[in-house]
């Protein structure tokens, strides 16, 4: 059949009139404007990622327990494991490592921070808001380096303590739920304190060995970027001579390079650093003139 202005009528079915889909929509239409006038208020978004940095070893239970957390508070948010052999009981050498770490994680990321000797003392619990990337974790010096570092630097000391709180365990009950409350764009559980009072005492760069990798090669606080091209390093009683890359030197010379975080690392080609001269983590590094 044809219709005036040859217009052809419609065949298509019109939805059944649904009030409790109606009032579903229309609610949600309404509440989207207010969510995005409070996302745009606080300046904070869902985070790209979480990050665990922890002492904890890659066995046992306890990386498990503190994911087991994040599934539960922000199940669709991707959690990486960026280090779990920190080094153990020592604050001061992993704040190095998570400096020159961190940055490979994107702007607006979420950091849970556990090298924590001082566990369920009275050390302060603290978030810091870095460079648009925030951390959780231990006022210890754990996170001093990265604010050092920062153009940018706020601190929180947390207040919110959940129903249960391990007095050993506060990388999951305290640190993992207030990293998924910040992930999810929700404002900082606590209220805003001043730096640690020894954050200027800290040396912008660490003379010692920082970590050791399976190969034997051992990463220090230095930056490279601030050693000259020809410098000579020493520790204990061996040099280290400059190179771009492993093969540059003869198997079994002992140098140093810039690794793949930007800090100085000695190193022993096609054998281990570590074995071979003794290193461990706090044996000190020197920059020497010449090697005997």
């Amino acid at each position: 059949m044809r219709t005036a202005g040859n217009i052809q009528p419609s065949t298509t079915r019109a939805a059944a009139y649904n009030p409790a889909t109606f009032n579903r929509t229309i609610t949600r239409a309404a509440t989207l404007p207010l969510e995005r006038m409070a996302a745009k208020k606080t300046g904070r978004n869902r985070a790209p990622a979480i990050a665990l940095f922890t002492d904890y070893g890659w066995t046992g239970p306890y990386v498990g327990q503190v994911k087991a957390i994040l599934l539960r508070e922000v199940p669709r948010l991707p959690v990486i494991d960026l280090l779990h052999d920190a080094p153990q009981f020592n604050p001061r050498a992993a704040g190095y490592l998570l400096a020159a770490l961190a940055p490979e994680l994107p702007p607006g990321s979420v950091f849970v921070c556990v090298v924590d000797p001082g566990v369920g003392t009275q050390r302060r619990a603290v978030m810091l808001h870095a460079d648009s990337r925030w951390y959780v974790g231990p006022d210890n010096g754990l996170l001093n380096v990265v604010a050092r570092q920062a153009e940018r630097a706020q601190w929180w000391e947390i207040t919110w303590r959940p129903q249960h709180l391990s007095p050993t365990f506060h990388g999951r009950d305290l640190f993992a739920p207030v990293a998924a409350k910040l992930a999810l764009g929700k404002s900082p559980p606590g209220r805003r304190c001043d730096p640690p009072p020894d954050l200027n005492g800290w040396p912008a760069d660490l003379d010692e060995v920082i970590y050791l990798d399976p190969f034997g090669n051992a990463a220090t606080g230095l930056r490279a970027s601030n050693l000259p091209a020809d410098t000579l390093l020493r520790a204990h009683d061996r040099c280290f001579q400059p190179v771009r890359t492993f093969a540059d030197a003869p198997a079994g010379t002992a140098v140093w390079y810039e690794n793949a975080n930007g800090l100085a690392e000695l190193a022993v080609n096609q054998g281990s650093a570590a074995a071979s001269c003794g290193l461990l983590v706090g044996t000190k590094v020197f920059v020497v003139p010449e090697c005997p």
